[in-house]
Order: C-alpha cells, then structure tokens, then sequence
C-alpha cells in the first residue's frame, strides 16, 4: 500500500470507527440515485459484478437480491467498514455470493483481489467524492470491463438548479467529513470514454443535487 492510501485508509477508519454502526440509517436520507443504479446494472445471466468502494455492503446486499444469477464482489480501503460488511452480509444470508476484500480505488486490480481478469459490471456509489485518486479509479474500473461491460457511476453532483445556499451549506458539511463533490466529473467521463472507446451516458438527477453516469464497452 502507498504511503497515500496508507494514509486514506488511517483517515477512514477514524471517520467511519463510529458512524459505520449507523452509517445506512442515516445515508438513505441523501445519497440520492443509488437505488436506480442498481435497477440499471442488469448484469448477465452469471455474470461478475465489482463494487469499488463498497462500505457496509449495502448496495452489494441489495444488489445481489435484486440481481441473484450475478456474482458480487466489493472492496473498500477502510478495515473498520469492511468489518461490519462483513457482518452484514453474513447476516444476509449472502456470504455465498458477495466476496469482499480490502483495496484502494486509485490502485487496484479486480485480478489480484477477486481472481477477475475482465468484469460485467463496476460501480461506484458515492464514492469519488471521498477518494483522491478519483480519477485514476475511473481509470482503472473502465479499464477492468470485459466485451459488453459496463462502469456505472453516482454521485454528488454540483447543484445546477437548486438555489445557491443550499450548495453551498451542503457542501459545507460535506467537507467536514472529507466529501468533496467532484466538478471536474462530466470532463474526466469524457476524456476516459475517448481514450478507451467507450460509450458514456451522463444524467443530472434531482435538479443536480447528484449526477449518473455510465461508461459502456461495445
């Protein structure tokens, strides 16, 4: 591990050692589109699916109901996460099929970590606006989809049409737990979708608050 993701990973444990036990109840509140994601992942009949970032396992738990032919895999840098999506998976009764790992979004490769050399499907849920190396995580996960696959994106967007105080009071909080909502998202989709051929579909949601977007190989 770099001696930055040994740092992102010291930082997310001591963010999340707390607000981890409650991190699901409170999140659903606002992290807007991530069910709609997972409505639009529609991964082949056995096909792999890759959570970059995966927290609690929320997302992978509903997911793998929503899609149950599908293999899920997730990974996240934070041990303190991992340790309750452990449990909750458990709980789920799903540790069959989601497997977990610890990795860094800006470094990882879904061979060393789950055996994948290419993948169906990828997503990141809320997840570049907390990671530094968000770009090359784009990178990366457009890089790991097979034939057909595709890389599914949601996160903040940048309040287009909402008013000004709110955007700027939400990002405020934001901020203080280390979420900084990436302007530079719809440029960086689209110079990646051009260096790798790739088709990309970008959609604004709720007026901005968050924006969707995915990444498709032919």
């Amino acid at each position: 591990m770099t001696a930055m993701a040994s740092d992102q990973k010291a930082l997310m444990d001591d963010v999340y050692a707390l607000h981890r036990h409650f991190y699901d109840f409170t999140r659903r509140f606002y992290l807007l589109g991530r069910d709609r994601l997972i409505q639009r992942l529609a991964p082949p009949p056995d096909g792999t699916v890759v959570e970059v970032g995966c927290g609690t396992a929320r997302n992978l738990i509903v997911a793998a109901k929503r899609w149950p032919d599908a293999r899920f895999h997730g990974f996240d840098i934070s041990e303190a996460m991992l340790d309750t999506a452990r449990k909750s998976v458990a709980r789920a009764g799903l540790a069959d099929r989601i497997t977990l790992a610890q990795g860094d979004a800006g470094n990882f490769d879904t061979s060393a970590l789950f055996g994948l050399e290419k993948v169906d499907r990828l997503f990141m849920s809320y997840t570049l606006s907390m990671i530094p190396p968000w770009q090359e995580a784009i990178e990366r996960g457009a890089a790991s989809l097979a034939p057909g696959g595709s890389l599914h994106i949601v996160d903040f967007g940048q309040y287009e049409r909402l008013p000004g105080w709110a955007k700027r009071f939400h990002f405020k909080s934001l901020n203080d737990f280390h979420v900084f909502p990436r302007r530079e998202l719809p440029a960086v989709l689209k110079r990646v979708a051009e260096a790798q051929d790739l088709s990309l579909e970008f959609t604004p949601l709720y007026r901005g608050y968050a924006w969707s977007a995915a990444l498709t190989r032919a």
